[in-house]
């Protein structure tokens, strides 16, 4: 085959593909005719292929079914309105719908916290078995304090939001396996539990939780709901209902995805908060007072803005039935 033939009979119809698929809009003629062209192109690149192989091409042919396909397919960017719905209903709606599952997380992970906390204050030869006097007094006399401003605090805001959102991402990816979840839970307490009671043995206690109220209310929270979106992944593996394993999985997926990436935002504003607010010169009231009005905000953001979505219809899954697929009826 001459190709430089074929190519001159043609490229006609190759350069109103291109026209066509780089056009904002079609109208129901042109979007018919993409479709026509798409097929004669597709056959084109077929011949090629088969009877005259050149690169460049073949390559050219390649790239301007992608774009056509693309275009006859609807493929669009994101959207200032996609990101404005995104964050007031597709979010909180998600948020919303499985708040007992983060609630009770952070009721039972606070209750334990407390529970280590009173258990190490009452024995105390429990807290010299962990550390020697001088680890304990360095602890809670310079390094506890130390820690919020040894950095620069845009660096330090850098790493607590990479750190905290790693651990949320952890509890997400991995939650359909449970334990790894589960651990992270048992850490987080123990952690806490442990230091925090070591402060309050030594007479720090009231500046541990000036240190650790302003940013870690509302951080504590990104955890618990990220262990909790793992935990109903695992809980939907075991138990899918009436919808097949795949199904439930595909849709609780799409919603922890979703809760993921606002969890980035929030991860942030705690970074922010526990960079610039807890080390700062503010009183203690008043930086505590910081963490109640971005945890209270968070909760109002939850329980109004997701409360009315959720009732809407909105559920944290993908609104359109063509971003999520189309599903088959099965039997119940």
């Amino acid at each position: 085959m001459d190709l430089d033939a074929y190519v001159a009979a043609h490229q006609g119809s190759w350069q109103r593909l291109d026209e066509l698929s780089r056009r904002r809009s079609l109208s129901g003629a042109e979007a018919d005719e993409i479709l026509d062209l798409y097929q004669r192109v597709a056959t084109h690149l077929s011949v090629i292929r088969s009877t005259a192989p050149d690169a460049g091409v073949i390559g050219y042919l390649s790239a301007l079914l992608a774009r056509a396909r693309a275009k006859a397919s609807g493929t669009r960017a994101m959207s200032l309105r996609d990101i404005a719905t995104y964050f007031t209903r597709t979010l909180p709606a998600g948020l919303y719908r499985l708040r007992w599952w983060w609630i009770i997380t952070m009721l039972s992970s606070f209750a334990a916290i407390g529970v280590v906390m009173w258990w190490m204050v009452s024995h105390p030869r429990i807290e010299s078995s962990l550390a020697s006097p001088s680890e304990i007094d360095q602890l809670v006399n310079n390094d506890f304090e130390s820690y919020y401003s040894e950095s620069a605090a845009g660096a330090f805001a850098f790493h607590v939001w990479t750190n905290n959102f790693w651990l949320a991402a952890v509890c997400i990816a991995f939650g359909v396996f449970c334990i790894p979840v589960v651990y992270i839970l048992i850490d987080n307490v123990i952690n806490v539990g442990v230091v925090g009671s070591m402060m309050i043995s030594h007479d720090r206690g009231s500046l541990f939780f000036g240190l650790i109220l302003p940013h870690g209310l509302l951080e504590m929270t990104c955890l618990f709901v990220s262990a909790a979106v793992g935990l109903k992944l695992f809980w939907t593996w075991v138990s899918p209902g009436a919808r097949t394993r795949v199904q439930a999985l595909a849709e609780e997926g799409r919603t922890a995805l979703a809760i993921a990436l606002g969890l980035v935002v929030l991860l942030l504003i705690t970074g922010v908060i526990e960079a610039f607010v807890t080390p700062s010169a503010l009183p203690t009231w008043a930086r505590i007072g910081v963490g109640v009005a971005a945890e209270i905000g968070f909760l109002a953001y939850v329980f109004t803005l997701g409360r009315n979505a959720y009732l809407d219809g909105a559920t944290g899954d993908l609104e359109s039935e063509s971003d999520r697929g189309y599903i088959a009826p099965v039997a119940a």
